[in-house]
């Protein structure tokens, strides 16, 4: 593999969009197709989250493996030129997203992350997204069931 000139890599990394991306509208999609129905891009909540679901007050990051290096993910390699700035750039990429996910956690949210690679199989994401907010809504209905005693 040749080391990419600035200019080209410039180029390409103009073209790559924060909202609306390919494995975010597959997760939507899957989303929506279980019957779940959820929110984008609450400003109000920390790391703005991709799908907010507040019936389960439970959000969903789908992130890209190699900007938030997904690990032993063969899409989480490292640029081959300006090596240092790349490593600080996904140093400080994944500490945000502790960061955020931490306060998320302490506000009474839960989360989940889906990767990108996963994205590329539908059953996977369908599976994260029931296990997920299925243990969400029983968490719910025992709550319910407290509040009745």
């Amino acid at each position: 593999m040749d080391i990419m000139d600035s200019a080209r890599r410039s180029q390409m990394m103009a073209r790559i969009r924060g909202r609306d991306t390919v494995p975010e509208m597959v997760v939507r999609r899957t989303a929506h197709r279980l019957g779940f129905r959820f929110r984008l891009y609450r400003k109000d909540l920390p790391g703005r989250p991709d799908l907010v679901f507040p019936r389960f007050r439970s959000v969903v990051f789908v992130h890209g493996c190699f900007w938030h290096r997904h690990e032993g993910c063969r899409y989480a390699y490292t640029p081959r030129s300006r090596v240092g700035f790349w490593i600080e750039k996904f140093r400080q990429n994944v500490a945000r997203d502790r960061r955020t996910e931490g306060v998320l956690l302490s506000l009474g949210w839960r989360v989940l992350v889906i990767w990108e690679c996963e994205t590329r199989d539908d059953a996977v994401v369908a599976e994260r997204l029931l296990h997920f907010l299925k243990g969400a809504e029983r968490g719910r209905d025992e709550d319910s069931d407290d509040s009745r005693m």
